[in-house]
């Protein structure tokens, strides 16, 4: 494929004002393009009052989304995923900016294909861009939009053009104007791509590079896509997930991804779409009372069903209960459109009951096809005239659409998959209540001796929703067992469809369903049947298994059957806490004495659909087995597209278990974000696959915790390899007593001064660095790139030398370092005193300073005060515990509190040898200056009760903001 061209924003080619004609031609596609746009008219394209777009408008969640992710559940249970990931787990992207790459993306976008389920936005969006465009708001680089639905597109199947010919069928103003290569700068929009019944090959040897040579429209679609033809062009393709990958990866240069509404977005399209604001406040109140409803308010049609229902039924004058099921919500949704008639007159041929029931066998017969978009040929199959699809159109205005493409045939459609689905269902049930039709089975006659029960049906229909593939039959199984039962019967009644009386009992069907989720197919699939559980009203497996989400270590010693795990599951990625963060440690809680019902390797086979679908998953210390480790990285090669931080820490992963684990950061879709692998058994040989697999997609992580494994100075050089990789965005690393010293420690501070602009925060607690390493690392703080914010060097040898070269670092290099550790090492007087000099420079920006066990005594401390009484604008946190600073040293420190400027915020002073003394001098201080500490610890000191009292006082007395006290 050739190579996009680069447009820079504000290209314009030609210059039009020096070209009156073409410029004529565009004023007037930008004016038709203006008045086709211009306004929205929800759910229908013909009756009704067409709402102006800028009025209505609420902007959709859109995000970039990686390619190749494949999932087999159906549309409304995706939404149901998508709702459960946080807003700010992507990069949101303005409809405008689509075609602009993100912050750090410096590769050109030609090919923009974006994904969604239906109804949630997608050409809305598009609608919204070719306005903002026409009105002269929005790319105003690009000089032509040729918008080109798949649905009208597809009456040309099979026919011969030219590009330049089918412009100008569809664009007539386009015959004025010459489109080449490069004559201007072009947008095609391909809306629709998974309504697209054109036979796309993009494997053919037809090349065309000429846009007036005649070839067959599927061949131009392609040869326009692959960019043989018009390779300057911009093409934006929309589609359903379904039918995303028709388009191959290597063509399209971004994906994105409509999501619809997020939470508050719903809530303003609600308080646009209805006036009167307190009605609308009690129908947001409604739909966030249940959670299958609200969840499905991400789609943007769904609202105004919602809005439609509710509206009417919230009101004063009504009466009856508001709907709390999918089920309940469609019907009373039928029940109004059929109310609704058409304001002219015509020749009504069709009872409406009548007419329900032939859109229902229509949509029924076209969703086991998989087709949304119907045209003649698919009506007649129905037995409807397409003369009179019209009236069809006008007694349910608004539940089914008549589009005309063109003058080259009527297009028809539902208004949403799922207003077909509900329809296929209801004629489904119709047909077997009125009739004794199984349509399973295709029976055309009534059944002999009426033996085949609703149950019966329901079981079949169950049976036919587990073996779809694409669980494209899901969301009808519910609607289905939903009609049966007793509240939505009365609603049936009133439509006058239901002929025969139906006082059906669900309890076999409901016995089916539970021994169908025993028998633990897919999660995919018994996620969604216990989702038919609710629409029956029966949740006593959920029940069941709800305490064990709320109660320590419960699943240890629970003896479960596989219905009640699956019933788990399903509370589980219900709860939108949960799905943010799962923390399987507190379901199995610590191994006891007697021997456990399940091991950890088994919960965690149970709940692995809950691990891959959160995004932080905390699985330390729960006993996995290599067993274990191995299913968990298989499962999340799989699926890895949600999981952002992973903890495994304490497990006994070893190096085994580290190179699968480092197949799965391999994976160019996985995108962790944070690891933790605190004393997995982790070796140098581990290390080296780990530090491969990185360095092949060093993307993403930013966090990776390595403490307490024995990698040695090998194991660090080869993370140092790592770290000196360009395209690495580690922001913090620990390798805390694994067993590094000065080789190692020269290798990783190296490839730090070669790559020092990411990484923010260093760990080196615990290693025997010696006086040789803390110079290397000294040399690193003092270059004038490196960024470390955070530096943790307790317990590593230090001596005063080695502070000597610290602080002269520091010194010359003071404006990033925030929070310094060098707790447990050996720095005594001189070495404080050489820290008091960093801590004097005005332009040190150190806020957390931990000096625990460091050898200082009131010597030091007098150095330190000193320091910091010339500069403590920004010193929050001092810890120097464990250190015998006695009354004289608190008394120095006290000096630093009084000062109005000082704004330390905690104080740790923890085994001091504090006595009364320093006791007074410390609430004498904190009286004339009490507003910013809010933490003091004085525990292990030799206070007397006089002094417990003083401080005690000042922590009751409301005047002062101390907030945390531990004299103990």
């Amino acid at each position: 494929m050739d190579h996009p061209i680069a447009f820079k924003s504000g290209d314009k080619r030609p210059d039009l004002s020096h070209d009156s004609k073409a410029a004529e031609v565009l004023n007037t596609l930008r004016s038709n393009l203006r008045q086709k746009f211009e306004c929205v008219c929800e759910g229908i394209s013909k009756q009704g009052n067409p709402t102006p777009l800028n009025d209505l408008y609420t902007e959709l969640y859109i995000t970039e989304s990686g390619s190749g992710e494949i999932n087999n559940e159906h549309e409304v249970r995706q939404i149901e995923t998508q709702s459960r990931r946080a807003e700010t787990e992507d990069t949101p992207i303005k409809c405008s900016d689509i075609f602009r790459p993100l912050p750090g993306q410096d590769k050109p976008i030609r090919t923009v294909l974006t994904k969604g389920v239906a109804g949630i936005g997608k050409t809305v969006s598009v609608q919204r861009f070719i306005l903002d465009w026409a009105e002269g708001k929005e790319n105003q680089d690009v000089q032509l939009i040729f918008p080109l639905a798949f649905r009208e597109l597809n009456l040309m199947k099979d026919k011969t053009h030219s590009l330049s010919d089918l412009l100008h069928r569809f664009f007539p103003e386009s015959r004025e104007m010459a489109i080449s290569s490069d004559e201007y700068k072009v947008l095609f929009i391909f809306d629709g791509l998974d309504e697209c019944r054109l036979s796309l090959d993009f494997q053919s040897d037809v090349r065309l590079c000429d846009v007036t040579e005649s070839a067959l429209v599927d061949e131009l679609l392609t040869n326009l896509i692959v960019g043989n033809l018009l390779p300057s062009s911009l093409i934006w393709i929309t589609s359903r997930p379904a039918a995303a990958d028709l388009v191959p990866s290597e063509c399209v240069h971004r994906v994105t991804e409509v999501r619809g509404f997020s939470d508050t977005q719903k809530q303003e399209y609600f308080r646009k779409r209805i006036s009167d604001q307190s009605l609308a406040h009690r129908i947001i109140s409604h739909l966030k009372s249940s959670r299958s409803l609200f969840i499905m308010c991400h789609i943007p049609v769904f609202c105004w069903i919602s809005a439609t229902v509710l509206e009417e039924m919230c009101s004063e004058a009504e009466r009856r209960e508001i709907p709390k099921t999918l089920t309940q919500m469609y019907t009373h949704f039928l029940l109004i459109q059929t109310n609704i008639k058409h304001e002219k007159d015509y020749e009504k041929k069709v009872k409406d009951e009548d007419m329900i029931v032939k859109l229902g066998e229509l949509a029924y017969r076209q969703l086991v096809k998989g087709n949304l978009i119907f045209y003649e040929e698919d009506l007649s199959e129905c037995g409807i005239d397409v003369a009179e699809a019209s009236v069809y159109s006008g007694l349910c205005t608004q539940i089914f659409r008549e589009e005309l493409g063109l003058c080259l045939g009527k297009v028809f459609c539902f208004v949403h998959l799922s207003i077909q689905e509900h329809l296929a269902a209801l004629y489904v049930h119709l047909s077997f209540i009125n009739n004794n039709i199984n349509v399973f089975d295709q029976i055309t006659k009534p059944t002999n001796g009426g033996k085949v029960s609703l149950s019966d049906l329901h079981q079949r229909a169950v049976d036919e929703a587990l073996h779809s593939r694409n669980g494209h039959l899901d969301l009808f199984l519910s609607f289905l067992l939903g009609l049966s039962v007793e509240s939505n019967q009365s609603l049936l009644q009133e439509l006058k469809t239901q002929t025969a009386n139906s006082s059906h009992n669900n309890e076999e069907t409901v016995d089916y369903i539970k021994e169908k989720i025993s028998e633990n197919p897919s999660p995919e699939k018994y996620i969604n049947l216990f989702h038919c559980l609710n629409e029956l009203g029966d949740l006593s497996l959920v029940n069941t298994a709800k305490p064990y989400t709320k109660r320590y270590g419960g699943l240890r010693d629970v003896k479960f059957s596989s219905s009640q795990w699956s019933a788990l599951v399903f509370v589980l990625l219900s709860s939108e806490k949960t799905l943010q963060g799962f923390n399987l440690k507190s379901l199995i809680g610590d191994s006891n004495d007697g021997v456990p019902q399940n091991t950890g390797d088994e919960v965690l086979q149970k709940l692995m659909p809950v691990v891959t679908a959160t995004r932080s998953a905390w699985l330390r210390d729960c006993g996995f087995t290599d067993e274990g480790f191995a299913d968990l990285t298989s499962a999340l090669r799989s699926n890895p597209s949600h999981l952002r931080q992973l903890d495994l820490s304490y497990n006994k992963l070893g190096d085994s278990g580290t190179k699968q684990l480092s197949d799965l950061l391999a994976n160019p879709h996985c995108k962790l974000e944070k690891l933790w692998l605190w004393d997995c058994g982790i070796t140098d040989e581990g290390c080296v696959a780990l530090a491969s697999a990185l360095r092949s997609n060093p993307s993403h992580l930013i966090e990776l915790h390595l403490p307490e494994n024995k990698l040695g100075d090998s194991g660090v050089k080869q993370l140092s390899a790592l770290l000196a990789n360009p395209h690495c965005k580690l922001e913090k690393l620990w390798l805390s007593d694994c067993g590094v010293k000065d080789e190692g420690c020269g290798a990783l501070t190296s490839a730090l001064r070669s790559n020092p602009s990411h990484l923010r925060e260093l760990n080196m607690y615990g290693n025997e660095l010696g006086e040789s390493g803390i110079k290397k690392l000294s040399d690193l703080l003092a270059n004038p790139h490196c960024k470390l914010e955070i530096m943790g060097l307790d317990d590593c040898g230090i001596t005063d030398e080695g502070c000597v070269a610290l602080a002269s670092a520091l010194r010359s290099n003071t404006s990033h370092l925030r929070e310094l550790d060098l707790s447990g090492n050996k720095l005594g007087e001189s070495g404080v005193k050489q820290l008091s000099y960093i801590l004097a420079n005005p332009h040190c920006k150190l806020e957390e300073l931990r000096l625990f066990k460091c050898g200082v005594t009131d010597e030091g401390c007098v150095a330190l005060a000193s320091a910091l009484r010339s500069n403590t604008s920004l010193l929050r946190y001092l810890d120097l515990s464990g250190n015998k600073l006695g009354d004289s040293g608190v008394k120095q420190l006290s000096y630093i509190l009084v000062n109005p400027h000082c704004k330390l915020e905690k104080l740790w002073l923890s085994d001091c040898g504090v006595t009364d003394e320093g006791c007074v001098a410390l609430a004498s201080t904190l009286r004339s200056n009490p507003s910013h500490l809010r933490e003091l610890i004085l525990s292990e000191n030799n206070l007397g009760d006089s002094g417990v009292k003083l401080l005690k006082d000042l922590r009751d007395d409301p005047h002062y903001n101390l907030e945390t006290l531990d004299l103990e």
